[in-house]
């Protein structure tokens, strides 16, 4: 899947992203390769399984929205090669987290992605609400710069760290990138949603080596509603 060269070109330029990128801009040229060399062509199986992607992955709205916040926070943002966007506007139960190469504007993957609980008390399968209270245990928005890996109760994980006045309570709440057995696209199937985190973004087992490698330490991951 891709954004469509003119659509994409379009995104750098409301974006003023071309003043970060323009050789992309000019030439919209092949991928880059991070300097800790995470991202690779045909890394892992993706996501040939899941459902179909939110149709915010057709439109450069968001991506417009992220690669602003990518020209905003650049400074902290060391590894510019991708990014991962999430629509919290789309109902769990689509690819709603995808990951982007910013040179070609190619969708990478895409992936199903938890809530928190406190977005969607009634489980419906939708964000309602956005919160950056602690003990909230619901999502947050805004522009998060990924972390180190390590090692938790949900395995191999990401650390986030906030970089928005909405979301800069974000590694302190616990915030990060897991696997979990409630997403699945057997689960987003069967019952029209995936499950909740605690305000995590919690991926499929299957897919978190794919997330995680794609989406090194050093890059930006945009959330938005």
């Amino acid at each position: 899947m891709t954004f469509g060269r003119r659509q994409f070109l379009g995104a750098l330029a409301g974006s003023a992203a071309s003043a970060l990128f323009p050789r992309a801009a000019a030439e919209a040229i092949a991928p880059i390769q991070g300097s800790n060399g995470a991202w690779a062509p045909g890394l892992g199986p993706g996501a040939a399984t899941l459902p179909p992607p939110s149709p915010a992955a057709d439109s450069p709205a968001l991506l417009t929205r992220a690669l602003g916040a990518l020209r905003e926070h650049g400074n902290h943002v060391a590894a510019q090669d991708v990014i991962g966007i999430v629509d919290f506007s789309a109902p769990s139960r689509e690819a709603r987290f995808q990951l982007v190469d910013v040179a070609s504007g190619r969708v990478l993957s895409s992936h199903l992605v938890a809530h928190g609980r406190g977005s969607d008390p009634a489980n419906k399968g939708w964000v309602e609400r956005l919160s950056n209270e602690y003990g909230s245990e619901a999502s947050c928005s805004g522009s998060f710069l990924t972390g180190d890996t390590y090692y938790g109760r949900h395995g191999r994980s990401r650390r986030l760290i906030g970089l928005d006045p909405e979301n800069n309570l974000a590694q302190m709440r616990g915030i990060v990138i897991h696997a979990a057995s409630y997403v699945g696209p057997d689960i987003a199937n069967m019952q029209g949603r995936v499950g909740r985190s605690q305000g995590c973004f919690a991926v499929s087992n299957t897919d978190i080596d794919r997330v995680l490698g794609l989406l090194g330490p050093g890059r930006l991951l945009y959330a938005a509603r």
